[in-house]
Parts: structure tokens; C-alpha cells; sequence
């Protein structure tokens, strides 16, 4: 019986051995990879990776920052990562967070840029999710009082709404909004955070981390990625 006991702590102790020695091997794994990112990083921020020095910026007609609502507070980066894509040529950004926060920093935000010649003939949008279900209410009852109601269709199919149709009607309250090119995902999550569904249907989403953890040489990446890939679209 003791024989037993003591194999199966031996066995419990190996197990733990081998766990430690995985967490070992994967923290290592992570922290090279970190800080080969971040002397990529600086190497595109001073300009020694050519490749990344021309950038076809006419790709990104419209992009689009997401950002989680705890990191979307810290202003000050905000108006950073803003002055960034100014100085790359993007003139037209969507900013986006669940909770509205960026809404309500807007006056700040716009007060900055209209004060800095680098922000000249820019576009900025906020969002929060609120404007996609208040979108998505107003398409739904303008279908229902424009379409259905004045057609003799049955009930059955009154309840039905075709995509196209949804679209169309998020045109017509002035809920459309242009479709961005390019979404950049600011935070722990790896989704567009309930960002407008109708709005990203050929969007290319890239997450980029915490915000707090932003770099020059990153955002420069992310955007050369998006250049080079090829979308194809169907017929």
C-alpha cells in the first residue's frame, strides 16, 4: 500500500515537472517572439526595412479602429495613434468602441485635431454599438412602414427581411456609413467587438494588442500586410 501511494506521488510530481517545463518553454517562446517584434518594430520606425518605406496607401480608403472600451479612456494615445495615420496619408478613420467612450471623448479628440496642421482634410466617424442596434431598429420599422405595409403580401412573408433588403434600408435612414477597407483591432479580444455587421462584409480585421502597447513600426506592418494581399470578391 505504501509502494502504491509513493509511485502515485512520483507520478503527480512528474506531472507537475512536465507542466512547468511546457509554461518554461512557451513563456521563452513568447518573450523572444516579443522582442523580435519590437526590434522589427524599430527597425520600420527608423526606415532600415525598405520594403516598408512605400507603402500604397490608396488601398486604405477608409479604416477603421476598434478599441476596447477600458484602454479607449487613454486620450492621449487616441490622438497618437491618430496623428500616425495622418502622417501615412489616411484621410478617412472610423473610430469604434462598445461602450461609447470615444463618442464622448469626441470634442477633446476634435479639438486636438483641429489644432495640428497633420490632421488637414481628415474625416473622423465615432461609433459605439448603441448606433448599430438604433441602425439596425430604424432599417427595420422603415421596411415595415415603407414596404410591407404597402404591399399585399402575406403575413408570413412580412416577417421575412433579405439582406438586400436590410441594406437598402440602412441606406435610406442615413445609417449605411461607408465600408472600411481595413480594421484595426486595439485590445485583448481578437474580434471586431460588435462593430456595425452590415458595414465589414470584405473587411480585412487585424488585431495589433493592447493599446497601451502600440508602435509606429506595428501600425506600419499591419498596413503593408493589407496592401500586399490579394481580395477576391466573386462575381
Amino acid at each position: 500500500m505504501t509502494v502504491k501511494v509513493e509511485l502515485q506521488k512520483i507520478g503527480i510530481l512528474g506531472l507537475q515537472l512536465i507542466w512547468h517545463f511546457l509554461h518554461l518553454i512557451l513563456s521563452s517562446f513568447y518573450f523572444v517572439v516579443g522582442i523580435a517584434t519590437t526590434l522589427e518594430s524599430y527597425l520600420i520606425s527608423c526606415g532600415l526595412l525598405r520594403k516598408y518605406n512605400h507603402l500604397s496607401i490608396e488601398m486604405v480608403k477608409y479604416l477603421a479602429i476598434v478599441v476596447d472600451s477600458d484602454e479607449a479612456y487613454n486620450t492621449l494615445k487616441i490622438i497618437e495613434l491618430l496623428q500616425w495615420l495622418a502622417s501615412l496619408g489616411i484621410r478617412s478613420i472610423c473610430l469604434y468602441d462598445v461602450e461609447g467612450v470615444l463618442k464622448q471623448s469626441k470634442e477633446i479628440i476634435l479639438k486636438k485635431v483641429n489644432n495640428a496642421s497633420v490632421f488637414q482634410d481628415i474625416t473622423l466617424e465615432f461609433i459605439s454599438i448603441s448606433d448599430g442596434k438604433e441602425a439596425v431598429a430604424k432599417a427595420a420599422n422603415f421596411l415595415l412602414e415603407n414596404k410591407f405595409r404597402k404591399t399585399n403580401m402575406s403575413e408570413d412573408h412580412r416577417r421575412r427581411f433579405s439582406e438586400s433588403q436590410m441594406t437598402e434600408a440602412l441606406k435610406a435612414v442615413g445609417c449605411g456609413g461607408p465600408d472600411p477597407d481595413l480594421m484595426l483591432v486595439y485590445g485583448p479580444i481578437r474580434c471586431h467587438l460588435g462593430f456595425p455587421a452590415w458595414r465589414i462584409p470584405y473587411t480585412e480585421i487585424l488585431h495589433m494588442g493592447p493599446l497601451k502597447s502600440m508602435k509606429y513600426g506595428s501600425l506600419v506592418k499591419a498596413i503593408y500586410k493589407f496592401t500586399m494581399v490579394r481580395q477576391n470578391y466573386g462575381k
